[in-house]
């Protein structure tokens, strides 16, 4: 029997990841997607993110499994891509909340984050709530896809660039039983899936040069995100950032924006401007979001042929996208033991 998994951001890789482990021979697996890593294009989300292990998703019990997966797994894939050079690697991170995220959210945190400890409410700045500080994993996001694509080949993995117009297109040949959608915001025009429930939540991010900076500090309004993210083995860049802007599919970039990021970023770690700002580029991206949270779903085709659904992470692909990975491959498992 042989799998595609259809997308080449970082769910699908995670799933792949997965898949692996379950036991899959790596020559049985084939990734395709229109955008592979080196790619750039607003349709393609995953090279444009900030890229860190941060504490904005959710309460509800699935996404917090998720993030957990994640966190605690990252070391094995480091370990597989040689290291904290491929890409990932450990910085600290403070996060502030202006609203309290609940002794739900808090008590996961604390359960299995490294060097977790509450802000002491005299250091909090005015108008926060809570703010925690931990060790968290940083990503440097193109460089990283393209060493996990790397790995994945080197082991037999194939990888195909090819666009489909229809989900049914994606089983390659004869043998493909098994079919893992892993395709972002594609999922909203992909013929068989079209759901209308996916939609873009624009961001912006200025990259500066800022070899000062190996520290992540974020801030989590109720209608604004502001972060600082360094990129690891990335020639010093920092990620500032950001906004988020449900269902706007603009690609292009604002200069009234990167002013406000700049300002925001800078107000919330004034060391920032120790060192003369020297901007080297503004991006864009459309992160993949759902109505309703992700996707998770074992959906039966004919001739004994599975598809399984997962996308709709939004901003948290990164670190939630093992543990979706995880789960979309185990409803697979479980579906073959009813068989």
């Amino acid at each position: 029997m042989e799998y595609t998994v259809v997308g080449a951001g970082i769910i699908g890789l995670y799933t792949t990841w997965n898949l692996l482990e379950s036991g899959v021979s790596p020559d049985k697996i084939t990734v395709v997607a229109e955008f592979l890593p080196g790619d750039q294009s607003i349709k393609y989300t995953s090279p444009w993110a900030g890229g860190n292990f941060s504490c904005i998703t959710s309460d509800d019990p699935n996404t917090l499994m998720y993030d957990e997966l994640t966190y605690r797994n990252l070391h094995k894939i480091q370990r597989a891509l040689g290291g904290a050079s491929c890409g990932l690697d450990n910085k600290p991170s403070t996060e502030l909340w202006d609203t309290y995220p609940g002794d739900t959210k808090v008590a996961s945190l604390k359960s299995y984050l490294k060097d977790f400890q509450v802000v002491d409410k005299s250091e909090l700045p005015e108008g926060c709530a809570f703010g925690i500080k931990f060790t968290s994993w940083n990503f440097n996001c193109p460089f990283f896809l393209a060493n996990f694509q790397k790995y994945l080949e080197s082991i037999g993995v194939k990888f195909l660039r090819k666009t489909l117009t229809h989900i049914s297109q994606a089983y390659l040949t004869a043998k493909t039983k098994v079919v893992f959608n892993c395709s972002g915001i594609g999922a909203r025009t992909l013929g068989g899936v079209e759901d209308t429930n996916v939609y873009p939540t624009r961001g912006q991010v200025v990259v500066v040069k800022a070899p000062h900076i190996q520290e992540n500090k974020m801030r989590w309004g109720d209608d604004y995100a502001t972060y600082i993210i360094p990129r690891p083995y990335s020639n010093d860049e920092l990620i500032l950032g950001g906004f988020l802007q449900k269902d706007d599919w603009t690609p292009d970039t604002f200069k009234e924006q990167t002013e406000d990021i700049i300002k925001r970023t800078t107000e919330l770690l004034p060391k920032i401007l120790d060192q003369p700002l020297v901007i080297s580029r503004v991006a864009c991206g459309l992160r993949p979001s759902r109505h309703g949270g992700v996707r998770i779903e074992l959906q039966n085709i004919e001739d004994g042929k599975v598809v399984i659904h997962n996308y709709g992470a939004s901003g948290y692909g990164y670190q939630a996208g093992y543990g979706m990975g995880f789960r979309a491959v185990q409803l697979l498992r479980e579906s073959k033991s009813k068989l």
